[in-house]
């Protein structure tokens, strides 16, 4: 009777549930069809390279491995990429939201849902997944990618181009006249109290 107590505590500890969760990863990238891993090597040398036809066919091919293997979290990334690609962010988001909940300690996941808010110019969201993606590298090239996305989403910051801060050309132009006018009428009233 202890014997089975034993077995039960050792399939549900930690590092054997990790163990299980990266072979069925393996099982499940390894199980993407040929046609899609060309296409996916395509999409990763050059997105604007992909014909929309193939974008869309990625997609449908991807979506299939996703409901094969619905608890991989490596899938729902490379759905979710695709889905960039194919200029559909939503669903995008959706995939590289529920990667993200599937494996929180995911560099990739962290690092794409971090991607994904920095092009759509939501900069606190960007930084933070960014940040996370940071603190889980486990090699210098993770390490050299999450850099540079945070070096590009506080050049960004910096600059103002975040959704609702970004400024027209001619911000420049009124907000110094907006400051003059409210000088001359700070005068003005300085002047009539007096």
């Amino acid at each position: 009777m202890n014997h089975s107590t034993n077995a039960d505590l050792t399939i549900t500890s930690p590092a054997t549930t990790a163990a299980l969760n990266a072979r069925v990863s393996a099982l499940a990238l390894a199980s993407i069809p040929a046609p899609t891993q060309t296409l996916l090597l395509r999409m990763f040398a050059d997105p604007y390279l992909l014909e929309k036809e193939d974008a869309v066919a990625l997609v449908a091919q991807l979506r299939e491995c996703v409901v094969q293997y619905p608890e991989v979290s490596e899938l729902r990334v490379l759905l979710g990429m695709a889905l960039c690609v194919n200029l559909e962010v939503h669903a995008a988001m959706e995939e590289l939201s529920r990667s993200v909940k599937l494996a929180p300690n995911s560099f990739i996941a962290q690092l794409k849902m971090g991607e994904l808010w920095m092009r759509l110019r939501v900069m606190d969201k960007a930084e933070e997944h960014t940040r996370l993606a940071g603190l889980l590298s486990q090699s210098l090239a993770q390490s050299d990618l999450a850099r540079r996305q945070a070096a590009t989403i506080r050049t960004m910051k910096r600059d103002g181009i975040e959704r609702g801060g970004y400024r027209t050309p001619w911000v420049y132009i009124i907000q110094p006249l907006r400051r003059l006018w409210a000088r001359r009428r700070g005068e003005t009233v300085a002047l009539d109290v007096t």
